[in-house]
């Protein structure tokens, strides 16, 4: 059948079958030609990457045109039968493989030759860095280039000779002969070469002006990202340009006058080029408007059908009117559209703020909470310390603290005998009151002994480490500079000889070292205290040789130990205990800042007096004191002595150079609370005094007596945060408070530097006015 279709086939016929056979060898050389590669590429890569690095070739439009049907007919010919078919059919027409054979051998040759124009006008960016300057100059040449013509292109843009230059890459001097290529640089590669001048001192390697270029990269990567996700690296060589940037708007700076421009393009404007043609003319600006009717050429018609047009309906609409609605209408569509969107906004918006309002109470419910636990838990560690206190005293205020609770224990039980008993039975009762206060009081002399001795101790211990210390400052940089003289030395040595002679369980080799070293260190002045301590000193090491027990030996070490404290204490023996004596030794100094008390009969430093407001002389001393208020006030002054404390450590907080909080004392301090504030809070009545703390009544002004408030730590946070009084509290408390200010003005008034620092408050001088006479406001109505 198919030799009767060949034998007898119309004109038509034999031309698509022509055709059909030519379409069909193109097909089939395609086929078997890509069979190799893909049969060799795949022991390496897959074929998809073999076909990648196939070269591409340019195709005309005609060729463009067929690609949809050549891909189609490529994937016919996946098939194994088809293509042995299409090889057999070639082999039947050899003039067509003959011209095929040919131009795949064209190609081939085009293909070479495009390497080779490739390869010559391949170029890479070479940067001479000019040594040793440590410039660097960028050009960019081919890399087929010798080192000399290269010299040749740099002395141009340095303006020097090439006789002068010399080149070297990786510290290597590099010939004249060698290419870019030889030293492995890539096509739109970089390399870097290092530039020398042969002299110097007289042609220095140095760039122009205008090859300066800024501290950028001359030279950045790009990758482009192919539709298979395959990327490619080129090398970008930037082009300095040297135009003037146009001015297309900015602002300048006010302080240092630098201009910033707004961003213009990176690409020169088009130059223009000047013609002989007259543009800027009246003539040509002048327009000239004229009206002229006009008719198209082809006329419009509608689209539909008739003869020799046919439209189709297939897509047409069927478009029905429907009810018509008026601008009424649609506003008040719009408008509940508009009320829908708000109430949902609205509802979001409350639904937020009582998102917020709910936090803000747990936090301040949990705040609340925190500052209640905070303050049982210091309430607790209070009562437990002031407990711990009154069991082991160890401090003069611990014993103050008891017998204050001894005499308000005695006031309670004279009040109960005075109410319940009389006659015969209340003697009877206030004897077994006093022997029951003498047994407390007996029992507190019993502890105060321990703790002397416990303080004693180690007030020996702290004065032997202060004279061994050694010479202390700071310097500009903030670090303390330490420096040990002959006098700390000596010092020390004493320190560490009484430490040695106070120790226990030492042997009996060891103790006669020990005493070895005491007998040859005090044997250095002559005289009875070191007489004395040499003779006991003998006395021991001969009862050691004899055996002696040690706890027969305790009464002799003691002694000894007492008459070498007192070696150490004396500045003629140890100089450095003369600054930490109470008394100086210099007559001049104690005319000074000593004075004298007649109720201990001993001759004190000012430090060992305390000075209160209604005080005319030095009074008594602080030792007396403390023993007059044991035997008869029985006062307690620790909460007032921390509520000092707190108020200065406030004070210092502000920085304002405060004075006023520094001159008063326990005693003032209590007169204020209890005679002026009646010891509890202005606000609340609050009278733990634990709790209340003085502020400052207007908190721009210093702290005084007559500018304070009594107030609990709470209400003293939020007195601190106010602004304005007047606004805050109302006219009758604001009076009431002025009124305690003016009672506290006249008693405090009586200490010397606090009336100078009224007077000065009030008169606006510092001379104090004559009798009879009022100078400025009166003191009673200030502020």
């Amino acid at each position: 059948m198919s030799e009767e279709v060949r034998a007898e086939p119309t004109e038509e016929q034999q031309e698509n079958t022509v055709s059909d056979i030519a379409a069909t060898e193109v097909v089939s050389s395609n086929v078997v030609e890509s069979t190799e590669p893909e049969t060799s590429a795949k022991a390496d890569t897959s074929g998809e990457d073999a076909t990648a690095t196939s070269q591409p070739q340019e195709s005309t439009p005609d060729e463009d045109s067929q690609k949809p049907e050549a891909a189609a007919e490529e994937v016919k010919v996946s098939d194994p039968s088809v293509t042995d078919e299409a090889t057999t059919e070639r082999s039947e027409f050899p003039d067509t493989a003959r011209a095929e054979e040919a131009a795949t051998a064209a190609t081939d040759v085009t293909k070479e030759e495009t390497e080779v124009t490739e390869a010559k006008d391949a170029t890479a960016t070479v940067k001479f860095q000019l040594l040793p300057s440590k410039q660097v100059v960028t050009i960019a040449s081919p890399i087929n280039l010798t080192v000399q013509q290269l010299s040749v292109q740099l002395a141009e843009e340095i303006k020097v000779s090439t006789d002068v230059l010399q080149f070297s890459h990786d510290g290597k001097p590099l010939s004249e002969t060698i290419t870019l290529k030889e030293l492995d640089v890539q096509p739109n590669g970089t390399i870097r070469l290092e530039v020398t001048s042969s002299n110097p001192e007289q042609v220095p390697l140095k760039s122009s002006p205008t090859r300066e270029q800024p501290g950028t990269s001359d030279v950045i990567t790009v990758r482009l990202i192919k539709e298979s996700n395959d990327y490619d690296d080129v090398v970008v060589e930037i082009e300095r340009y040297t135009r003037k940037k146009p001015f297309l708007g900015g602002f300048r700076h006010k302080f240092t006058g630098v201009e910033y421009h707004h961003a213009s393009a990176q690409t020169a404007s088009k130059i223009t080029i000047p013609t002989k043609v007259e543009k800027f003319t009246r003539d040509c600006q002048t327009v000239f408007e004229k009206n002229k009717p006009s008719q198209t050429t082809n006329t419009t018609s509608t689209q539909m059908t008739k003869i020799g047009c046919y439209v189709s309906t297939q897509h047409d609409k069927v478009i029905i009117a429907g009810r018509y609605t008026t601008y009424q209408e649609y506003f008040e569509r719009q408008l509940k559209a508009v009320i829908v969107l708000q109430s949902y906004f609205r509802r979001w918006q409350a639904r937020n703020v009582v998102y917020e309002l709910k936090l803000d109470r747990d936090r301040r419910l949990k705040w609340e909470q925190d500052e209640e636990i905070k303050k049982r838990r210091e309430k607790d560690t209070r009562i437990k310390k002031e407990f711990e206190r009154r069991m082991n005293p160890k401090t003069k205020e611990d014993f103050d603290l008891l017998y204050a609770a001894l005499e308000k224990w005695r006031l309670e039980e004279l009040g109960h005998i005075n109410e319940e008993l009389d006659g015969p039975e209340r003697k009877a009762a206030l004897c077994a009151l006093l022997e029951q206060e003498t047994q407390l009081i007996a029992s507190i002399g019993r502890h105060k002994l321990e703790a002397t001795k416990d303080s004693k101790e180690k007030t020996i211990v702290r004065f032997l480490d202060k004279a061994a210390s050694p010479k202390r400052w700071k310097a500009y940089d903030g670090r303390y500079t330490e420096m040990d003289t002959q006098f700390t030395i000596r010092a020390k040595e004493m320190r560490d000889i009484y430490n040695s002679i106070n120790m226990k369980y030492l042997t009996q080799d060891e103790r006669l070292d020990v005493l070895l070293t005491l007998k040859h260190t005090v044997k250095e002045h002559d005289c009875k205290l070191t007489r004395e301590i040499i003779e006991l000193i003998d006395r021991e090491a001969d009862l050691l040789m004899r055996g002696v027990s040690e706890t027969n030996l305790d009464g002799l070490r003691k002694r000894i130990s007492t008459l070498f404290l007192q070696y150490c204490k004396n500045p003629l023996f140890n100089p450095e205990a003369a600054r930490l004596l109470k008394v100086p030794q210099d007559p001049s100094t104690l005319r000074r800042d000593i004075y004298f008390c007649p109720s201990a009969n001993q001759y004190l430093p000012s430090t060992e007096f305390k000075i209160t407001a209604n005080s005319r002389a030095v009074g008594k001393c602080r030792k007396v004191q403390e023993l007059d208020n044991a035997a008869r006030t029985r006062q307690d002054f620790s909460h007032y002595r921390i509520m000092l404390r707190n108020l200065r450590r406030t004070e210092e907080s502000y920085g304002d150079n405060s004075k006023i909080a520094y001159l008063i004392q326990e005693k003032d301090l209590q007169y204020l609370v209890e005679n002026v504030w009646a010891a509890q809070s202005i606000l609340s009545a609050w009278d733990d005094l634990y709790d209340l703390v003085l502020v400052r009544w207007d908190k721009d002004e210093e702290w005084s007596p007559w500018n304070c408030i009594l107030l609990t730590k709470d209400e003293a946070m939020s007195h601190a945060r106010l602004d304005h009084l007047h606004e805050a509290y109302g006219q009758v408390f604001i009076h009431k408070i002025k009124n305690k200010h003016t009672l506290a003005r006249i008693y405090f008034s009586r200490i010397p530097g606090m009336s100078e620092q009224l007077r000065k408050k009030t008169t606006g001088s510092q001379r104090l006015p004559g009798p009879g006479k009022v100078v400025g406001t009166n003191p009673l109505n200030a502020f």
